[in-house]
């Protein structure tokens, strides 16, 4: 049974910094890219950053590239998302999630409970 369990999140003023973190269970973790998404209220989920299975390749959203860095661990299973200069657009439910390493932007479908993050201007 996949289990993906988000961290980290909170509240912080915009130009903060937060570091998310996700541990993973249920499916082989170092055999899978991994993703992170956001939600924000009214919106649709949508990408955030990708990172290949040896964590040498990393994909960004435009609205986060050069803010976010996305890192994996895989002896311990956990992938992070280190978010600076954080912007009130930030503001979501952010989750990690198993990726298609064909397409590292495509979730396949297992969610955890997300981690919110709320930026104030």
């Amino acid at each position: 049974q996949v289990h993906l369990v988000e961290s980290g999140g909170g509240l912080v003023q915009a130009g903060g910094s937060l570091r998310l973190s996700c541990a993973a269970s249920g499916r082989t973790f170092s055999n899978n890219s991994m993703g992170w998404f956001r939600q924000a209220p009214g919106k649709e989920r949508e990408f955030v950053a990708a990172i290949s299975r040896s964590g040498r390749f990393t994909w960004y959203a435009d609205s986060v590239k050069g803010r976010f860095t996305v890192s994996r661990d895989n002896a311990k299973n956990t992938v992070s998302l280190q978010m600076n200069s954080l912007k009130p657009e930030d503001t979501a439910v952010y989750y990690c999630a198993f990726t298609n390493s064909l397409n590292v932007k495509a979730p396949l479908g297992y969610w955890g409970q997300g981690t919110q993050v709320t930026v104030s201007s």
